[in-house]
């Protein structure tokens, strides 16, 4: 969903309108929950903070004169991550719902949890709000409050160490 169908949603919402919420629910609740889940790293506390979220979008939205309610959104859900990471240390393993799916696509999923592990923090999010939340650079930058060129080296890093853990190249 691109800005100018946010605006339209959110704008909708403040209105009262549930289909537009649903139709926003949809749209957002897969990359919302991933970069949640990859704060936390815990699925459990992941699905919480989502249910937060969107229990705080709906009833507070965002005001007409923020310039980018993508980057706004994607800030709100990492800015609620961050703040539960800190509270508490994570309680369920990441694999533990690996019986729900196909074998080759779970051992694909945990390769890539696993990959991700191996970036630091801030790397992790980089790659998950560019990849996942299609947010640009430039909004990155933003978000994270660190100047651009540091958030494309970080990408660029990071990118490059997924490449070597995933092709079996890392020590």
């Amino acid at each position: 969903m691109h800005n100018e169908e946010l605006v339209r949603q959110l704008n909708a919402i403040r209105r009262g309108d549930m289909a537009a919420f649903e139709t926003l629910y949809k749209d957002l609740r897969t990359p919302v929950y991933t970069i949640i889940l990859r704060i936390t790293w815990d699925r459990a506390r992941s699905e919480d903070i989502l249910q937060e979220f969107f229990t705080k979008l709906f009833v507070s939205p965002p005001k007409p004169s923020v310039k980018n309610p993508r980057a706004y959104l994607f800030q709100m859900a990492r800015n609620l991550a961050i703040d539960s990471a800190r509270k508490q240390a994570p309680q369920v393993p990441l694999d533990e719902s690996a019986a729900c799916h196909p074998l080759e696509d779970t051992a694909l999923r945990l390769d890539m949890e696993s990959a991700l592990k191996a970036l630091s923090a801030q790397e992790c999010q980089i790659v998950t709000l560019h990849v996942i939340g299609e947010l640009k650079f430039r909004e990155l930058s933003e978000i994270m409050q660190i100047p651009l060129g540091t958030v494309l080296w970080k990408y660029r890093q990071a990118i490059g160490k997924l490449q070597k853990i995933l092709s079996g190249d890392a020590q």
